[in-house]
Protein backbone atom coordinates (compact mmCIF):
# COMPACT_ATOMS: atom_id res chain seq x y z
CA UNK A 1 0.00 0.00 0.00
CA UNK A 2 0.52 3.53 -0.98
CA UNK A 3 2.88 6.00 1.99
CA UNK A 4 0.07 8.22 1.82
CA UNK A 5 -3.51 7.62 1.08
CA UNK A 6 -5.08 10.64 -0.80
CA UNK A 7 -8.83 11.31 -0.97
CA UNK A 8 -9.84 14.06 -3.78
CA UNK A 9 -13.84 15.07 -3.75
CA UNK A 10 -14.51 16.52 -6.94
CA UNK A 11 -13.16 15.10 -9.38
CA UNK A 12 -13.24 18.20 -12.01
CA UNK A 13 -10.33 20.46 -13.33
CA UNK A 14 -8.76 21.69 -9.56
CA UNK A 15 -9.06 17.87 -7.96
CA UNK A 16 -7.92 16.41 -11.14
CA UNK A 17 -5.13 18.62 -12.15
CA UNK A 18 -4.14 18.36 -8.50
CA UNK A 19 -3.58 14.47 -8.94
CA UNK A 20 -1.36 14.95 -11.98
CA UNK A 21 0.56 17.41 -9.91
CA UNK A 22 1.32 15.34 -7.45
CA UNK A 23 1.86 11.92 -9.60
CA UNK A 24 5.15 13.95 -10.85
CA UNK A 25 6.67 13.74 -7.12
CA UNK A 26 8.62 10.97 -5.35
CA UNK A 27 6.38 10.35 -2.66
CA UNK A 28 4.09 7.15 -2.87
CA UNK A 29 0.62 8.65 -3.31
CA UNK A 30 -2.80 6.68 -3.83
CA UNK A 31 -5.42 8.39 -4.84
CA UNK A 32 -9.32 7.68 -3.66
CA UNK A 33 -11.74 9.71 -5.34
CA UNK A 34 -15.40 11.10 -4.73
CA UNK A 35 -17.95 12.58 -7.46
CA UNK A 36 -21.34 13.07 -7.87
CA UNK A 37 -21.45 12.68 -11.16
CA UNK A 38 -21.01 9.10 -12.47
CA UNK A 39 -19.48 10.26 -15.81
CA UNK A 40 -16.46 12.42 -14.27
CA UNK A 41 -15.80 9.39 -11.63
CA UNK A 42 -15.64 6.52 -14.90
CA UNK A 43 -13.27 9.36 -16.63
CA UNK A 44 -10.81 9.91 -13.56
CA UNK A 45 -10.42 6.62 -13.50
CA UNK A 46 -9.57 5.54 -17.03
CA UNK A 47 -7.19 8.84 -17.30
CA UNK A 48 -5.23 7.82 -14.06
CA UNK A 49 -6.27 10.76 -12.03
CA UNK A 50 -7.54 8.60 -9.30
CA UNK A 51 -6.71 4.50 -8.08
CA UNK A 52 -10.09 3.97 -6.65
CA UNK A 53 -13.46 5.45 -6.71
CA UNK A 54 -15.66 5.27 -3.40
CA UNK A 55 -19.17 6.63 -3.27
CA UNK A 56 -18.68 7.11 0.62
CA UNK A 57 -17.38 9.81 2.82
CA UNK A 58 -16.77 7.39 5.15
CA UNK A 59 -13.74 5.55 3.39
CA UNK A 60 -12.09 8.70 2.79
CA UNK A 61 -11.95 9.04 6.36
CA UNK A 62 -9.02 6.80 6.65
CA UNK A 63 -6.77 8.84 4.12
CA UNK A 64 -4.01 10.99 5.68
CA UNK A 65 -5.02 13.72 3.40
CA UNK A 66 -8.49 15.18 2.24
CA UNK A 67 -8.77 17.54 -0.90
CA UNK A 68 -12.32 19.36 -1.03
CA UNK A 69 -12.59 20.64 -5.08
CA UNK A 70 -16.20 21.31 -5.00
CA UNK A 71 -18.06 24.06 -5.53
CA UNK A 72 -17.68 26.58 -2.34
CA UNK A 73 -21.59 25.54 -0.62
CA UNK A 74 -20.95 22.15 -1.34
CA UNK A 75 -17.55 22.05 0.58
CA UNK A 76 -19.68 23.77 3.91
CA UNK A 77 -22.11 20.53 3.34
CA UNK A 78 -18.98 18.13 3.18
CA UNK A 79 -16.77 19.61 6.30
CA UNK A 80 -20.08 19.66 8.68
CA UNK A 81 -20.15 15.52 7.84
CA UNK A 82 -16.11 14.59 8.32
CA UNK A 83 -16.82 13.73 12.65
CA UNK A 84 -14.40 11.50 13.84
CA UNK A 85 -11.01 12.36 11.89
CA UNK A 86 -7.77 11.33 12.70
CA UNK A 87 -5.78 13.98 14.76
CA UNK A 88 -3.22 14.10 12.10
CA UNK A 89 -5.67 14.00 8.91
CA UNK A 90 -5.34 17.28 7.12
CA UNK A 91 -8.40 18.36 5.07
CA UNK A 92 -7.63 20.65 2.83
CA UNK A 93 -10.28 22.81 0.52
CA UNK A 94 -9.64 24.56 -2.61
CA UNK A 95 -13.06 27.01 -2.61
CA UNK A 96 -12.89 30.30 -4.52
CA UNK A 97 -14.45 31.70 -0.58
CA UNK A 98 -12.70 31.39 2.36
CA UNK A 99 -14.82 33.71 4.99
CA UNK A 100 -17.91 31.61 5.25
CA UNK A 101 -16.50 28.30 4.98
CA UNK A 102 -13.57 28.65 7.59
CA UNK A 103 -16.66 29.78 10.50
CA UNK A 104 -18.28 26.75 8.93
CA UNK A 105 -16.47 24.24 10.09
CA UNK A 106 -17.14 21.94 13.48
CA UNK A 107 -14.75 23.21 15.92
CA UNK A 108 -14.26 19.84 16.98
CA UNK A 109 -12.34 18.97 13.92
CA UNK A 110 -11.28 22.81 12.89
CA UNK A 111 -7.60 21.98 13.43
CA UNK A 112 -7.77 19.46 10.46
CA UNK A 113 -8.88 21.91 8.16
CA UNK A 114 -6.28 24.08 5.87
CA UNK A 115 -8.56 26.50 3.88
CA UNK A 116 -6.89 27.36 0.74
CA UNK A 117 -7.72 29.38 -2.57
CA UNK A 118 -5.38 27.89 -5.24
CA UNK A 119 -5.04 31.41 -7.61
CA UNK A 120 -5.95 29.15 -11.19
CA UNK A 121 -7.84 27.78 -13.15
CA UNK A 122 -9.45 28.02 -16.54
CA UNK A 123 -13.00 28.06 -18.03
CA UNK A 124 -12.98 24.14 -18.75
CA UNK A 125 -14.07 21.67 -16.15
CA UNK A 126 -14.42 18.03 -15.22
CA UNK A 127 -11.74 15.46 -15.73
CA UNK A 128 -11.19 16.10 -19.08
CA UNK A 129 -9.79 19.87 -18.20
CA UNK A 130 -6.90 18.35 -15.82
CA UNK A 131 -4.17 19.56 -16.65
CA UNK A 132 -0.34 18.65 -14.79
CA UNK A 133 1.04 22.23 -14.66
CA UNK A 134 -2.16 24.18 -13.63
CA UNK A 135 -0.46 25.16 -10.25
CA UNK A 136 2.79 25.46 -11.46
CA UNK A 137 3.99 29.22 -10.41
CA UNK A 138 0.97 29.98 -9.31
CA UNK A 139 0.09 31.55 -6.02
CA UNK A 140 -2.04 29.50 -3.33
CA UNK A 141 -3.42 31.64 -0.29
CA UNK A 142 -3.78 29.79 2.75
CA UNK A 143 -6.36 31.44 5.47
CA UNK A 144 -6.67 31.53 9.22
CA UNK A 145 -3.80 29.61 9.96
CA UNK A 146 -4.05 30.00 13.63
CA UNK A 147 -6.85 27.78 13.88
CA UNK A 148 -5.35 24.88 11.75
CA UNK A 149 -2.94 22.69 13.22
CA UNK A 150 0.74 22.39 12.83
CA UNK A 151 0.96 18.81 11.53
CA UNK A 152 -1.94 20.46 9.02
CA UNK A 153 -0.27 23.44 8.65
CA UNK A 154 3.09 21.74 8.14
CA UNK A 155 1.84 19.29 5.16
CA UNK A 156 -0.08 22.08 3.33
CA UNK A 157 2.56 24.36 3.38
CA UNK A 158 5.04 21.35 2.25
CA UNK A 159 2.83 20.03 -0.27
CA UNK A 160 1.90 23.20 -1.88
CA UNK A 161 5.22 23.66 -2.35
CA UNK A 162 6.21 20.70 -3.94
CA UNK A 163 4.23 21.17 -6.74
CA UNK A 164 5.35 24.42 -7.77
CA UNK A 165 3.24 27.08 -6.12
CA UNK A 166 3.76 30.44 -4.00
CA UNK A 167 2.33 30.60 -0.75
CA UNK A 168 0.84 33.39 0.93
CA UNK A 169 -1.02 33.62 4.17
CA UNK A 170 -3.95 36.14 4.79
CA UNK A 171 -6.94 36.14 7.05
CA UNK A 172 -10.17 34.62 5.07
CA UNK A 173 -12.06 38.37 5.28
CA UNK A 174 -9.28 39.86 3.93
CA UNK A 175 -8.91 37.11 1.01
CA UNK A 176 -12.46 37.54 0.45
CA UNK A 177 -12.24 40.92 -0.02
CA UNK A 178 -9.26 41.36 -2.47
CA UNK A 179 -10.75 38.09 -4.42
CA UNK A 180 -14.22 40.22 -4.99
CA UNK A 181 -11.93 42.37 -6.67
CA UNK A 182 -9.34 40.13 -8.90
CA UNK A 183 -11.50 37.38 -9.90
CA UNK A 184 -15.27 37.00 -8.83
CA UNK A 185 -15.89 40.78 -10.24
CA UNK A 186 -13.80 40.31 -13.57
CA UNK A 187 -16.11 37.01 -13.88
CA UNK A 188 -19.21 38.96 -13.41
CA UNK A 189 -18.25 41.19 -16.02
CA UNK A 190 -17.37 38.84 -18.33
CA UNK A 191 -20.71 37.32 -18.47
CA UNK A 192 -21.93 40.78 -18.46
CA UNK A 193 -19.73 41.55 -21.33
CA UNK A 194 -21.22 37.71 -23.18
CA UNK A 195 -24.55 38.56 -22.50
CA UNK A 196 -24.62 42.30 -23.83
CA UNK A 197 -22.92 40.98 -27.65
CA UNK A 198 -25.70 38.21 -27.34
CA UNK A 199 -28.98 40.07 -26.98
CA UNK A 200 -27.87 42.27 -29.90
CA UNK A 201 -30.24 42.34 -33.05
CA UNK A 202 -27.61 40.49 -35.17
CA UNK A 203 -25.26 39.42 -32.70
CA UNK A 204 -23.65 36.40 -35.22
CA UNK A 205 -22.47 39.31 -37.36
CA UNK A 206 -21.06 40.82 -34.21
CA UNK A 207 -19.06 38.06 -33.52
CA UNK A 208 -18.12 37.21 -36.42
CA UNK A 209 -15.78 40.61 -36.07
CA UNK A 210 -14.88 39.91 -32.26
CA UNK A 211 -10.76 39.71 -32.10
CA UNK A 212 -8.33 38.82 -29.67
CA UNK A 213 -9.52 41.71 -27.18
CA UNK A 214 -13.11 39.93 -26.87
CA UNK A 215 -12.21 36.93 -27.11
CA UNK A 216 -9.84 37.21 -23.99
CA UNK A 217 -12.44 39.61 -21.60
CA UNK A 218 -15.12 37.00 -22.74
CA UNK A 219 -13.20 33.53 -22.47
CA UNK A 220 -14.01 33.09 -18.65
CA UNK A 221 -17.86 33.55 -19.63
CA UNK A 222 -17.92 29.67 -20.83
CA UNK A 223 -17.20 28.89 -16.66
CA UNK A 224 -19.74 26.72 -14.67
CA UNK A 225 -22.62 28.62 -13.95
CA UNK A 226 -23.35 26.36 -11.00
CA UNK A 227 -19.99 27.17 -9.35
CA UNK A 228 -20.20 30.77 -9.67
CA UNK A 229 -23.46 31.17 -8.49
CA UNK A 230 -22.22 29.73 -5.49
CA UNK A 231 -18.99 31.48 -4.89
CA UNK A 232 -20.77 35.29 -5.70
CA UNK A 233 -23.35 34.35 -3.22
CA UNK A 234 -20.96 33.57 -0.63
CA UNK A 235 -19.05 36.61 -1.25
CA UNK A 236 -22.34 38.91 -2.40
CA UNK A 237 -21.67 41.48 -0.15
CA UNK A 238 -17.51 41.90 -1.27
CA UNK A 239 -18.75 41.29 -4.74
CA UNK A 240 -21.19 44.36 -4.88
CA UNK A 241 -18.63 46.74 -3.91
CA UNK A 242 -16.61 45.45 -6.78
CA UNK A 243 -18.74 45.53 -8.96
CA UNK A 244 -20.02 49.53 -7.71
CA UNK A 245 -16.52 50.45 -7.81
CA UNK A 246 -16.35 49.26 -11.62
CA UNK A 247 -19.77 51.01 -12.37
CA UNK A 248 -18.28 54.39 -11.02
CA UNK A 249 -15.40 53.88 -13.19
CA UNK A 250 -17.42 53.18 -15.95
CA UNK A 251 -19.71 56.21 -15.72
CA UNK A 252 -16.33 58.37 -15.79
CA UNK A 253 -15.59 57.14 -18.73
CA UNK A 254 -19.33 57.79 -19.72
CA UNK A 255 -18.75 61.21 -19.34
CA UNK A 256 -15.55 61.85 -20.43
CA UNK A 257 -16.53 60.49 -23.90
CA UNK A 258 -19.92 62.29 -23.94
CA UNK A 259 -18.44 65.58 -23.05
CA UNK A 260 -15.40 64.99 -25.55
CA UNK A 261 -13.30 65.68 -22.79
CA UNK A 262 -10.33 63.20 -24.87
CA UNK A 263 -7.01 64.51 -22.92
CA UNK A 264 -8.98 63.28 -19.70
CA UNK A 265 -9.72 60.13 -20.87
CA UNK A 266 -6.02 59.53 -22.20
CA UNK A 267 -4.90 60.35 -18.40
CA UNK A 268 -7.44 58.34 -16.95
CA UNK A 269 -6.29 55.13 -19.48
CA UNK A 270 -2.69 55.94 -18.67
CA UNK A 271 -3.32 55.79 -15.09
CA UNK A 272 -5.00 52.01 -15.65
CA UNK A 273 -1.43 51.30 -17.40
CA UNK A 274 0.25 51.60 -13.95
CA UNK A 275 -1.62 48.49 -12.93
CA UNK A 276 0.65 46.18 -14.53
CA UNK A 277 3.69 47.99 -12.95
CA UNK A 278 2.73 46.03 -9.93
CA UNK A 279 1.61 42.73 -11.54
Amino acid sequence: MADVKVGIVGLGLMGGSLSLALKKLPEDYYFIGLDHNELHCTQALKLGLVDEITLSLETLKSCDIIFLSIPVDGIITVAKQLDSLDPKCTVIDLGSTKEKISLSIPSDIRHNFVTAHPMTGTEKFGPTAALEDLYTNKVVVLCDMKKSGKHQEKIAKKLFSDIGMNIVCMGAKEHDRHAAFISHMPHALSYALANSVIKQEDSESIIALAGGGFKDMSRIAKSSPNMWEDIFRQNKSNLLEAIQTLQLELKKYEKMVENDEWDILNDWMKEANTLHDIL
